[in-house]
């Protein structure tokens, strides 16, 4: 517990200080740019997952998913769609792996979307933590209705 509570405060701490994302938005720190927009850029990831793994942020500094615009959600998953059509036919990737990441595993507190080309038989094997069974059917029910319960207002 006291590791992942050190991780969490040095993770909080960087929030309010310029992250590495900010610095190649701004062009101080060098990336191989993919996309360069209004809202958003796209750049290589420097360990990616395969060839052409691509990372699209905000231009503005969102730490967190909930910080972002609405109205930038719509515009972030375009233009991941765009870079997944750009490494198909590039790459001949035959399909893609989207993840976002929110606080919990996020390397840097600043939003960004991971564009992963993807191939059959790549090795990559769908989540890469332990996956369970709900206890029965009425547990899981109860536990969607919980959740839409608590759904914030759209």
């Amino acid at each position: 517990m006291a590791a992942r509570c050190r991780h969490e405060s040095r993770w909080r701490q960087h929030i309010t200080e310029p992250c590495v994302f900010d610095n190649v938005v701004q062009g101080r720190t060098q990336a191989h740019m993919v996309l360069e927009e209004e809202a958003l850029v796209g750049f290589l990831d420097y360990r990616p997952v395969f060839d052409g793994h691509t990372l699209v942020v905000p231009r503005n500094h969102y730490a967190t998913l909930a910080e972002v615009p609405k109205e930038l959600l719509g515009t972030l998953l375009a233009a991941g769609r765009r870079v997944a059509a750009a490494q198909q036919a590039v790459l001949g990737a035959q399909g893609t792996f989207f993840a976002l990441n929110d606080v919990v595993s996020q390397s840097v507190p600043h939003v960004h979307l991971h564009v992963v080309p993807r191939r059959f038989g790549d090795g990559l094997r769908g989540f890469l933590w332990p996956r369970h069974r709900y206890p029965s059917e009425e547990a899981a029910a109860a536990l969607a209705a919980s959740l839409r319960a608590a759904l914030p207002l759209a």
